[in-house]
């Protein structure tokens, strides 16, 4: 019993937290505000205590199993859960249903951490569900908006069908091997024509997860039609969580048939990144143009997971955690004036930097991270990602890549003229922003500069990672 309240640490203090909020919720009405503040408490001490005393093992006849680096992926995505948090307290502050959003946002959040921690196709399958399902509903937060319900049925109906060829692809791995288990499912696999299949069907249904091309429909609709405060999470804590997983598994249970599945990679990289910079270059609602930013993104993870090492996993932690720092801030901004203002049109921010200066610089440095312009953070997360793919020597592949970062730099500085240079003759006002989410900011602006400049944390999760 102590070892299994060791080893699941972190899902039994979440699932404490959301039997915490939903008894308040049942027993006493509070005040926003003052509910709010609880939450983020709770919020950091679960970030906190994440890194404490975390111990490796197997749970549930391998089920369940964790190690140092599965613990590290965890709080990075409480992290991000934290930082959203915080960014979201103007637009929940006048919410009716504050207590049921974080119910539900924490639901999913303990979904993708069994989904992480998996061994086991059933496992991983019951936690991408309870990871999707909460989604759904949070995405159609914005009650009184028609564009939110609408984003709530395409995320459903796409993950619905997602899950039925996940589904389909377990079955026929279970079917070929007799077996669900990770070790067991590698030591019987082989590229005969059912198994292949099988696999196709299971990337598939990754690929609609992370929206790779041509899984990405769904992806541009649901961003604009959430809440921002979702939006940021689907972009970042959702996709990340889906990536800490597909890794593993194309590493391990997959290694086999490395060699399919590395063309199949290799396919799925160039057209999403290709895909996703020239859609972006059309957007003029920010939340679409984050959003085919955020698959432009995901093309160049998939680089890096072609190397198939120890460094592709390394590279793939730290490029995700570097991309919840870049992001976050961006989103952070787009966040806090949409709720404040309801503007979310790039047009809207030309001239911002005449009223609001340093929200302007925070929102510039995070678009200046995704576009890997150096010194920032988001230039060495490439930089890892492309020399883990340059492992397997193919050398095509990085140019299309290198290539397309000359490109995604059109876009990303066509925000940054509008901010600083081009004139407005309706500006966005000058904003006062509230405590939580101007800490946010900060955390993502120190995040960015501490990720980049301090070689310790590239070493860290690469020491963790050794053994792919």
């Amino acid at each position: 019993m102590n070892d299994l309240l060791i080893i699941m640490k972190q899902e039994l203090l979440l699932t404490l937290i959301i039997f915490v909020l939903l008894t308040l919720k049942i027993a006493k009405d509070m005040d926003n505000g003052a509910f709010l503040n609880l939450v983020n408490l709770l919020l950091a001490i679960n970030f906190v205590v994440g890194f404490l005393g975390g111990m490796e093992g197997m749970l549930f006849n391998e089920m369940y199993h964790t190690n140092s680096l599965i613990i590290l992926e965890k709080n990075i995505l409480n992290l991000g859960t934290l930082i959203i948090s915080l960014q979201s307290w103007s637009w929940l502050k006048d919410h009716k249903h504050v207590a049921e959003f974080y119910i539900l946002l924490l639901c999913t959040l303990l979904g993708m951490f069994f989904m992480i921690s998996a061994g086991n196709l059933l496992m991983f399958y019951l936690g991408l569900e309870l990871s999707t399902i909460p989604l759904a509903a949070i995405a159609n937060f914005d009650l009184a908006k028609r564009k939110s319900s609408e984003a709530a049925m395409k995320l459903i109906i796409s993950s619905a069908f997602s899950s039925g060829l996940l589904l389909f692809g377990i079955s026929l791995v279970y079917g070929s091997t007799g077996t669900l288990g990770f070790a067991g499912i590698a030591a019987s696999y082989s590229a005969d024509p059912m198994q292949l299949f099988a696999f196709v069907l299971l990337l598939a249904g990754f690929g609609f997860k992370i929206s790779a091309v041509p899984f990405h429909l769904w992806t541009a609709d649901v961003y604009e039609g959430a809440p921002v405060a979702v939006t940021s999470y689907l972009s970042v804590i959702s996709k990340g969580a889906i990536l800490f997983v597909l890794v593993p598994v194309l590493y391990t249970v997959f290694k086999p048939i490395a060699e399919s599945w590395y063309n199949m990679l290799y396919l799925l990289s160039v057209v999403t990144i290709i895909v996703g910079n020239l859609f972006a270059i059309r957007q003029e609602n920010f939340k679409r143009f984050l959003a085919f930013s955020s698959i432009a993104q995901v093309g160049f993870i998939l680089v890096g997971i072609t190397g198939s090492s120890s460094a592709g996993s390394s590279a793939v932690v730290y490029f995700v955690l570097i991309y919840i720092f870049s992001n976050l801030a961006a989103f952070g901004v787009v966040s806090f004036v949409s709720a404040t203002t309801g503007r979310e049109g790039i047009s809207d921010y030309k001239g911002f930097y005449k009223t609001n200066p340093v929200l302007s610089w925070v929102l510039a440095i995070g678009l200046f991270s995704l576009a890997g312009v150096p010194p920032t953070a988001g230039f060495f997360g490439k930089f890892f990602l492309l020399l883990a793919g340059a492992g397997k020597g193919n050398y095509i592949l990085l140019t299309i890549a290198a290539l397309n970062m000359i490109i995604s730099l059109y876009y990303y500085l066509r925000i940054v003229k509008a901010i600083f240079m081009d004139s407005n003759d309706h500006p966005i006002e000058k904003l006062s922003v509230p405590v939580f989410p101007k800490l946010a900011l900060y955390l993502c602006m120190a995040g960015i500069v501490f990720t980049g400049f301090v070689r310790y944390v590239y070493d860290y999760i690469q020491s963790l990672s050794i053994g792919f």
